[in-house]
């Protein structure tokens, strides 16, 4: 060990991998495919070199001016050397973890799988709790619903699609509001069929579609044989949502 390590707590790759190989097993033993256990776990581990690639490129900008020019000067050079490594390491750690059709390939996406759609559904209701509460309402068409938004992207887009919804909500926050607020379980139109996905988390994955890519959700929506109603209404309340706050 060097002596400027004394004292980090770093772990070797032994225990890493033996990490790695127990969660892989208890993943397993929960019932999912070991396909699927091993993508989750390298798109975790893609995302923490992604992160280290973002902090690392933050921290060297920031290079220390007491100690001259030449010094700061160095102190650039590396940073963006080590920001570039960081950044091919986690596009190649991305890749290797989605091993289906990769983005740019011709043709349609791939079918949507179990593993992504219930990764979508751990990042919608959270976010959907935020604007309103759970409805006995809820339609019992979750699985569709996601499968037919999933089917809009490719891998890699439904990989960091968690992370598409937290920006659209973030970024529609007081819109989405007013849409909950008016037509939600707690309003006084909670029983009106038009608008029954919105007693549904996966109404927050519908809206981010509609506004991001409207003409592939309808196709894949009609494919899926889903009620138009609840689209139009979706669109409906969104467009009447943006006209109450301009």
């Amino acid at each position: 060990m060097d002596a400027g390590d004394e004292g980090r707590q770093q772990l070797d790759a032994v225990s890493i991998l033996n990490a790695r190989q127990t969660l892989i097993g208890y993943l397993g033993r929960a019932g999912l495919f070991a396909g699927d256990a091993e993508e989750l776990v390298r798109i975790v581990e893609a995302g923490a070199v992604a992160l280290a690639h973002e902090e690392v490129g933050a921290r060297g900008r920031d290079a220390p001016r007491d100690r001259g020019e030449p010094y700061a000067a160095g102190w650039l050079d590396g940073a963006r050397a080590v920001t570039g490594e960081l950044g091919e390491l986690a596009e190649g750690a991305l890749r290797e973890a989605l091993t289906a059709v990769p983005a740019t390939a011709a043709g349609p996406p791939p079918p949507v799988r179990t593993m992504e759609v219930e990764r979508a559904r751990v990042a919608i209701v959270p976010l959907y709790l935020s604007f309103t509460e759970v409805s006995d309402l809820d339609p019992e068409v979750s699985e569709q619903v996601l499968v037919a938004v999933l089917a809009t992207m490719d891998p890699r887009q439904r990989a960091g699609y968690a992370g598409r919804l937290a920006e659209f909500t973030s970024g529609h926050r007081a819109r989405l509001e007013r849409l909950y607020a008016r037509y939600g379980p707690a309003s006084p139109t909670a029983i009106h069929g038009r608008y029954s996905l919105l007693h549904s988390p996966t109404s927050i994955a519908v809206l981010e579609r509609l506004w991001a890519a409207p003409g592939p959700l309808e196709a894949e929506w009609d494919a899926g044989e889903l009620p138009p109603a609840w689209l139009e209404g979706l669109r409906r309340g969104w467009e009447e949502a943006g006209e109450a706050g301009a």
